[in-house]
C-alpha cells in the first residue's frame, strides 16, 4: 500500500522522518521538498482517487467533450 503525507509543520519533519525509517515494514522510496513538485503529486492522488470513485459508482466524471467545451 502506498500512502502519501502532507506534514505541516516543517520544523517535525526529521523526527517524524527518524521514527518512520526505524520501522522495518516501512520503506521510504522519495522524499518530494520542492513545493512544486508535491502539489503535482498531490494532485495526481487527488485525481487516481476520483478514478477510483468513478469505477465505485460513487462519482461522475466529465466526458473529454465536455472538459474541451470548457476551454
Amino acid at each position: 500500500m502506498k500512502v502519501i503525507l502532507d506534514i505541516k509543520e516543517s520544523s517535525r519533519v526529521p523526527f517524524f522522518m527518524e521514527m518512520v525509517k526505524s520501522l522495518d515494514y516501512i520503506s521510504v522510496i522519495k522524499e518530494v521538498k520542492e513545493e512544486r513538485n508535491s502539489q503535482f503529486i498531490a494532485d495526481l492522488a487527488e485525481a487516481f482517487n476520483d478514478v477510483k470513485q468513478y469505477e465505485k459508482g460513487k462519482k461522475k466524471l466529465k466526458s473529454a467533450k465536455d472538459l474541451l467545451n470548457e476551454l
